[in-house]
């Protein structure tokens, strides 16, 4: 039985509440019933308008901000595209057919965005609950309403200043964790003329930090070892964990004999450091000359080899438990593979692949057949389509690192 069409149009004009739908540019798209009622406005004479040029601001009451505050909510809205709550707002209304005659009023605004498919905001839902006559409600004498008008609107003002306050201390945090991260992650150096794309996506509720990794490092001969790994945890402290696995293993991949030795010492190094129990990691040893891989993975995802005739080679013959995990040390595996000029190599972390309530098979069958679809493109457009057709619509999930090679 098909289910009946929905009339999205009568939906929002049934909206409790008054709701304004703006463009990007704040310009009045469409308007409720519900709004129209309560400012005693005509439609026609609000659609096609800037915002604020419907309701402009009480020049009596500058000071109350209710103009600038929602500016600044709006604002927010387009350059994030999050959701912004406001505090109480006073906000007057001109008196209909009465120019530059205003009625106090105060709201309760929510403003909302709604993104398209790239993640772009496309609209803004602006929504306003009245709450004039709550604010004056159960109050008898005209002295205590005024001290309780005054009380809450004071309440409401220190609520605007400390989330303002609150979001700016946010954006200085990101400021110092996105140096942080540069600084720990930068951008690779062509390697004897080999050149990789890196990607690093935090997950959406992170902090623009997280325990994922990447290194590259040249070796004598034309050859690179590349490395991902995999730190518990999100934030700070899982940054500065990875920080010191991350230095450890490029150290040890340039005096070690291949990448299982490099992962036994990172092992050894990592019982001492406090957080790094159970961080997963996967080296890779590319020799351009002779044209082999030489692997070892430390209970880390498989490496991806795209040959030139569209396969897919998972490197899954030399995987072991995540550091840490033995109690005794034991050598770890290792494996070795040929490729041909034009292969390419993909090392990434876990929230490229995984879904909750998904079986692991299913990203990694997903991450190959993207990565045949797209194997003849460079390595900066390959790493920019992996990640937009891998990672679900929404954002990441999980921190996810991404190093593409073409060999």
């Amino acid at each position: 039985m098909s289910r009946p069409a929905i009339d999205y149009a009568a939906v929002f004009q049934a909206l409790p509440g008054g709701v304004l739908l703006l463009s990007p540019e704040f310009v009045i798209l469409d308007v409720n019933q519900a709004l129209l009622d309560r400012t005693g406005r005509e439609r026609h004479r609000m659609v096609g308008r800037y915002l604020f040029d419907v309701f402009p601001e009480n020049p009596a009451v500058a000071e109350a901000g209710g103009m600038r505050n929602l500016l600044a909510s709006l604002e927010r809205v387009v350059a994030t595209g999050r959701r912004d709550a406001m505090a109480l707002q006073r906000y007057d209304v001109e008196a209909p057919g009465r120019p530059g005659v205003f009625e106090e009023r105060y709201w309760s605004p929510v403003n909302t965005p709604v993104l398209d498919a790239e993640g772009r905001v496309l609209l803004v839902v602006h929504r306003v609950e009245e709450v004039t006559e709550i604010v004056r409600a159960g109050v008898r004498m005209p002295r205590d309403r005024e001290r309780m008008e005054a009380e809450l609107y004071t309440r409401a003002q220190e609520l605007q200043e400390v989330n303002d306050w609150l979001r700016a201390s946010h954006a200085r945090e990101r400021q110092v964790a996105v140096a942080l991260q540069a600084a720990m992650l930068p951008r690779p150096r062509p390697v004897a003329g080999h050149r990789a794309a890196v990607r690093y996506q935090p997950a959406i509720s992170a902090l623009n930090v997280c325990g994922d990794w990447y290194d590259l490092s040249e070796l004598p001969g034309d050859r690179m070892a590349v490395a991902v790994g995999d730190v518990v945890g999100h934030g700070l402290d899982a940054a500065c964990v990875m920080g010191q696995l991350r230095s450890a293993l490029s150290a040890a991949a340039r005096v070690a004999r291949g990448p299982a030795q490099a992962l036994e010492v990172l092992g050894i190094y990592a019982r001492s450091v406090a957080g790094a129990e159970s961080t997963t990691a996967v080296q890779a040893l590319i020799d351009w000359k002779a044209h082999t891989l030489t692997y070892s993975s430390a209970g880390h995802p498989p490496p991806a080899l795209a040959h030139p005739d569209g396969t897919v080679e998972l490197l899954d013959a030399a995987t072991d438990p995540p550091l840490g995990a033995r109690p005794e040390h034991v050598e770890r595996p290792e494996a070795q593979v040929s490729f041909t000029e034009g292969a390419v190599l993909v090392l990434y972390t876990d929230g490229l692949i995984e879904r909750r309530g998904e079986d692991i098979d299913v990203g990694l069958a997903r991450l190959a057949g993207s990565l045949a679809r797209h194997r003849e493109a460079d390595a900066e457009a390959l790493a920019d389509r992996l990640l937009a057709e891998l990672l679900p619509p929404g954002g990441a999930t999980d921190d996810t690192a991404l190093v593409v090679i073409r060999l």
